[in-house]
């Protein structure tokens, strides 16, 4: 996923042979679980520990007119240890039946909801059961799923429907074991209103069917948060034999344009770290209210239409839910505690694809940045908050309070000082071993500094000390040898920065050949309290009100509100209605809720846009101006 989903994403254990839990040196094996010890997820309310799902057969129709997915979930199991029941976790279904494989109709208890966690669904089982199936429908408040009028799409003539299951919202449109740990194949047959096309993360059409009636096959395991399903007036665009675009049809050619290098991409990434294991790697352009900026279902990446800048400038994301086709997907944190494993590895692998693509000067920029994110997370949540930790404890709360920076860009950071510290040939051939040692596998943070320990650190006895693990893992803010790259591009663009503080005509300024990163620092870097004069001077010269550059917007309608240009309040509020990304949602409402005129406006501005935010997105707003 990337990045700023929420601006700060379950195993329900973990249950393969090969996860056996290990220690990192001494503080580490102190403060985490024994080496004997497995860590329970605390996230799903399903016992896998002791009946696990192995395959799903998934026969749902997508009801546009009710919004609502109904049909069955055919789960196949196997005992771990002895049980009288199964439990899976649900979120607002309703479960019309369930039927054994013996052919009996099983009786069931949906439990007392959770607030956080929704409600189990236990179903008596024997010890010859295999298999069973459940009947259901979605209820009205689905937190996966956002439907999508005709008015709210592209084309503006047919609807839309698409999901969003990380981090434990699969179990708000299928019955399912929801933790990260939990893997299954699965395949599916979904009827949608003819004319539509259908894909989900598994094997897709690359044309649409006649009938609306569309076939799916997942035959690596996956967990449940890696569920997805969108709906819509769907076209395909092939970029190369084994990628390609999807998008509106509308939209389709200019989503093609954009990313056309893809193939490239993953040729790339195959370089650094071994073969890609999925089959197809595909790309879909969503539309504008998207929460989030990407998300990694396997074989189908779901992206933002924000990065659709007409330049490839923004397209940097697709490297970073490209890497998660290893880093994530391949091998995948066993709670959403080790969340780290799956998001600062995957920022650490885009950095190094996006190095090997545009040279260390570029990527020097991004860690730059990262690091400025970091610290803004510490600042945010506390120097001392355990929030701050890598290892994360988030038992008895939502799992999306730990979709913050610290799992990206500290989990990063470590990976980068540990390279700084082995050196680069000896990180790369530790990270092709691992994610070929653990492929399709999950894996917990002790786990991963027992297997850093063992094939990497202890080939010279100095390396543990110079990183210092327990500051990193076990410790928290920002550890005194967090590494820094290089920011000479970034230095020039903080002396023009300080030029236009100083006087000089913002149409004087060098900003030749600058890319989008190069204009965020300078934005960021702006003097406080400018006077309007000044913020129109900037506007004129660069266009910044009308930039189609969402980066750039964002950061620019953010100085907009602190400075009171109202020159720039137009485009603003129509950005905010047609954009439904949280990364660029939340600092804007906040930064107009920091004033009572600013709040009238805010509200003024969500009450218009909030339809077309996904149910996520309207959670963190509603929030933010309550």
């Amino acid at each position: 996923m990337n990045k700023h989903v929420f601006m700060l994403p379950l195993a329900a254990l973990c249950l393969l042979a090969s996860c056996q839990s290990g220690t990192g040196d001494s503080k580490a094996a102190q403060q985490a679980p024994a080496a004997a010890t497995i860590e329970k997820d605390w996230h799903t309310l399903s016992n896998a520990d002791s009946v696990k799902v192995t395959h799903l057969g998934l026969d749902i129709a997508v009801d546009f007119n009710q919004k609502k997915i109904k049909g069955s979930a055919h789960w196949d199991f196997q005992f771990l240890k002895s049980s009288s029941s199964i439990v899976f976790d649900t979120w607002d279904l309703t479960i019309d039946s369930v039927l054994l494989d013996d052919g009996s109709k099983a009786s069931f208890v949906l439990e007392a909801k959770d607030t956080v966690l929704g409600s189990a669904l236990r179903i008596p089982v024997k010890s010859t059961n295999k298999a069973l199936t459940i009947y259901y429908s979605t209820g009205t408040h689905p937190t996966a799923l956002q439907w999508l009028d005709p008015a709210q799409t592209f084309g503006k003539k047919q609807p839309f429907l698409y999901t969003q299951s990380e981090s434990i919202y699969a179990r708000s449109w299928i019955p399912c074991q929801d933790g990260p740990g939990i893997r299954y194949t699965y395949d599916a047959r979904v009827k949608v209103p003819a004319g539509l096309m259908a894909l989900m993360s598994a094997e897709n059409p690359q044309q649409r069917s006649v009938d609306g009636n569309y076939h799916f096959k997942m035959e690596q395991p996956v967990p449940a948060y890696l569920m997805a399903l969108a709906v819509g007036d769907i076209g395909f665009s092939a970029v190369d034999s084994r990628t390609g675009v999807y998008a509106e049809t509308v939209l389709l050619p200019k989503g093609h344009k954009e990313l056309e290098d893809i193939g490239t991409m993953v040729h790339t990434a195959e370089k650094l770290y071994g073969p890609y294991r999925w089959g197809r790697y595909d790309v879909l352009v969503l539309p504008s209210g998207f929460p989030i900026g990407g998300m990694e279902n396997p074989r189908l990446t779901f992206c933002t239409p924000t990065i659709l800048a007409g330049d490839k400038s923004l397209v940097n994301l697709i490297a970073h839910e490209l890497a998660h086709s290893w880093s994530g997907n391949l091998v995948t944190n066993a709670t959403w505690n080790d969340f780290w494993l799956n998001e600062g590895f995957t920022v650490y692998f885009e950095r190094r694809i996006t190095e090997a693509t545009y040279g260390k000067d570029y990527v020097d920029m991004l860690w730059e940045l990262g690091f400025q994110d970091m610290k803004a997370a510490v600042d945010e949540l506390g120097a001392q908050s355990k929030d701050t930790w890598l290892k994360l404890d988030l038992k008895g709360r939502d799992p999306d309070i730990g979709l913050t920076d610290i799992a990206y860009e500290k989990g990063a950071a470590f990976l980068y000082l540990v390279e700084q510290t082995v050196g680069r040939d000896n990180m790369d051939r530790f990270l092709r071993g691992y994610f070929d040692s653990h492929a399709f596998k999950t894996i917990e943070t002790e786990q991963f500094l027992a297997y850093l320990d063992e094939h990497l650190l202890n080939q010279h006895p100095d390396w543990k000390k110079k990183i210092n693990i327990d500051a990193w893992v076990y410790g928290p803010g920002i550890p005194a040898n967090c590494p820094h790259a290089g920011d000479l591009r970034f230095k020039k663009a903080e002396a023009q920065s300080a030029a236009f503080a100083a006087g000089t005509p913002a149409a004087k300024l060098d900003t030749a050949g600058w890319s989008t990163y190069e204009w965020m620092h300078f934005l960021r870097h702006l003097p406080n309290g400018m006077p309007v004069e000044k913020m129109k001077d900037l506007d004129q010269a660069f266009h910044l009100t009308q930039t189609g550059n969402s980066e750039l917007a964002d950061l620019w309608f953010l100085q907009a509100i602190r400075n009171h240009y109202e020159p720039a309040y137009p485009a603003m509020k129509q950005f905010l209605y047609v954009t439904g990304r949280q990364k660029f949602l939340e600092p804007l409402y906040k930064a107009m809720k920091a004033t009572p005129e600013g709040l009238v406006m805010a509200r003024d501005i969500y009450n218009k846009a909030r339809p077309n935010y996904h149910p996520l997105a309207q959670k963190t707003i509603d929030e933010i101006l309550q």
